[in-house]
């Protein structure tokens, strides 16, 4: 196992608060093209928090996938994170995990490791508050806009209920859901410092490049 260049929590804070898209890759958005082939154009575009999300393949595949993508992350100093599963990020020497309401606790994902950057999906100000509470390193607000990348079951937030949730969380967090290049602007105003993109990013021509297109509107 490759491990980290990033050896601390306060390391990873540093480099997450340092990002600005955040991009989600699942390997059913690539238009065909390999996660690893996309991971390192994301990082080579510029991106310095990158999710690794497969919905729809067991965890041997995520594991193989994050041990692929670890060294790149390596190179390039990107956090590597796993969406869903503790076991995987650990085993695989990811920087963090990223929890869903219905997965693991944070509480539960931090008594297994000291040093792994812990994220949480939250949909509303009790969610949000509730992470914070429970010592989540991040949070992702979300979903802002309508999406079909996935099945949150949860309403699309719109800006405004942004305004109204960001005020009180005193954490880093990001935004996603249905979000395109032409509302980065209005996000940004409203507070949103990390953006979380799947589709806008994965299924470009040239992924390296509309990163680096997406960076420069903050």
């Amino acid at each position: 196992m490759i491990k980290s260049c990033f050896e601390t929590r306060s390391e990873k804070r540093t480099a997450f608060e340092s990002s600005d898209i955040y991009p989600v890759i699942s390997s059913e958005f690539c238009l065909g093209r390999s996660v690893v082939e996309v991971f390192r154009a994301v990082a080579e575009g510029g991106a310095k928090v990158v999710q690794l999300r497969e919905k729809h393949q067991g965890k041997k595949a995520l594991y193989e996938l994050a041990l692929e993508c670890r060294s790149i992350a390596n190179q390039y100093g990107v956090l590597l994170i796993i969406n869903d599963h503790v076991d995987v990020a650990l085993s695989a020497g990811a920087d963090g995990v990223h929890l869903g309401q219905d997965d693991l606790s944070v509480e539960a994902a931090r008594s297994l490791s000291e040093t792994l950057w812990i994220g949480n999906s939250t949909h509303n100000l009790a969610e949000a508050i509730q992470a914070q509470e429970a010592g989540a390193d991040c949070i992702n607000i979300g979903p802002i806009y309508p999406t079909q990348t996935k099945e949150v079951g949860y309403d699309a937030l719109g800006v405004e209920q942004l305004k109204l949730i960001a005020p009180h969380v005193h954490i880093p967090f990001s935004v996603m859901g249905g979000i395109k290049a032409c509302h980065i602007p209005e996000l940004v105003s409203a507070g949103a410092m990390h953006i979380a993109m799947v589709t806008e990013i994965t299924q470009a021509d040239d992924v390296a490049k509309k990163v680096r297109t997406l960076r420069e509107l903050f």
